[in-house]
């Protein structure tokens, strides 16, 4: 039987780690070590990148070693950040603010050895849940009965899967010219709207970002929800500066609709887009999908992924339009207190009620107090 010990990445794992994730067939953009920078650098969370190494036939399953003191290969990786609130709870989560993360691994036996250091991890730091975001199933978690979870010396681990959520994914064709062609009469209408309005577009990096922050942070008001800092974004863009792009839709100078796209492999992803309500009815978002389309289409990808989605709600409808596909996401809550799990009332759900009195805060109130909060919501 193979055994692994589990290494601790440091900085000068960046390479190795990421060498690992851009050649493995199911990786995820999320799991590019690039968004520890992100997370630590933003919000200060802790953070534990955890590998699993080929060890010897004697090595325990959990032993840890030091950063780069194997040169043996990497068969598994899980990305973890620690979020800790008297409020908001106590979490290791893979990965907060982010679609997925999770565990990346060779087999089920690298999985397993990840994730029991992340539950031994968990227990040592005091958390109360692990939260894995899947793309793909984790065959650990999806066998809930097996001998696994009732391995643990403190008693059998809950484990239970929240499945809302979706991604909304577009096949893409060889060029632009071909993804207009392919939308339906309606839809190239909504599109010409704007065009005939006057809207214009452009493409870039940092120069774009205090333009795509005043749209952000007026359009997350408006949806009673707390902001990102300007620093996760710029850090998003700083840190990930090959792969990041900020699509802009402009009324004269103004920034009235606005995307971040990041790829890896074929596919290029939005993570984060927003639009003025107030000039909604000339159609400035249905410019900036165009726009992030055609970029996608232009740069070589093959699929674009809208991001995430709840089935039915009207992002989900809006996304569909453009021919998106849904794919269930798998996110996994492990419970390390032996309180009951309810996966679909977690994380920033609980303060739905908040909602609508922070849409009557002034904006600049949101720009200070928003990012104080949203470091601490995980979704």
């Amino acid at each position: 039987m193979a055994r692994y010990q589990i290494e601790y990445a440091g900085a000068g794992d960046r390479e190795r780690w990421d060498g690992y994730v851009q050649t493995h067939p199911v990786a995820s953009l999320y799991q590019l070590f690039g968004w520890r920078d992100v997370i630590e650098r933003t919000y200060g969370h802790r953070t534990y990148y955890l590998m699993a190494i080929r060890g010897q036939a004697n090595g325990s399953a959990a032993d840890r070693v030091e950063p780069g003191t194997s040169s043996k290969n990497i068969d598994g990786i899980l990305p973890l950040a620690h979020l800790k609130h008297k409020i908001f709870g106590n979490c290791l989560v893979s990965l907060p603010f982010l679609d997925a993360g999770g565990i990346l691994a060779d087999g089920r036996e690298a999985e397993e050895s990840l994730l029991s250091e992340a539950i031994r991890l968990g227990r040592e730091i005091g958390a109360t849940t692990i939260d894995l975001r899947h793309e793909e199933p984790l065959a650990t978690c999806n066998d809930s009965a097996a001998s696994f979870w009732s391995q643990d010396t403190r008693g059998p681990l809950n484990v239970a899967t929240r499945s809302d959520k979706v991604r909304m994914v577009l096949n893409l064709p060889k060029s632009s010219e071909m993804l207009l062609k392919s939308f339906p009469s309606k839809l190239r209408s909504q599109v010409r709207k704007p065009l005939k309005e006057g809207f214009t577009s452009s493409v870039g990096g940092l120069e774009l970002l205090e333009d795509f922050y005043k749209v952000f942070l007026v359009n997350m008001r408006d949806l009673g929800s707390p902001v990102h800092s300007f620093e996760f974004m710029q850090n998003v863009l700083t840190v990930l500066r090959e792969r990041a792009r900020i699509v802009l839709v402009y009324k004269s100078e103004e920034p009235v609709a606005a995307g971040m796209v990041v790829g890896l492999g074929n596919v290029l992803r939005n993570p984060w887009a927003a639009s003025l309500r107030k000039y909604a009815s000339l159609a400035p978002n249905m410019l900036l999908y165009l726009r992030m389309l055609e970029y996608a289409c232009e740069s070589g990808y093959s699929a674009f992924d809208f991001g995430r989605a709840t089935r039915d709600e009207g992002t989900y409808r809006f996304k569909e339009q453009w021919g998106a596909v849904p794919m269930p996401l798998f996110w996994y809550l492990i419970s390390l207190d032996g309180e009951p799990l309810d996966p679909e009332k977690s994380g920033a759900e609980r303060f739905r009620w908040a909602a609508h009195y922070w849409r009557k805060l002034p904006l600049e109130v949101t720009r200070i107090l928003g990012p104080r909060i949203r470091k601490h919501l995980s979704l």
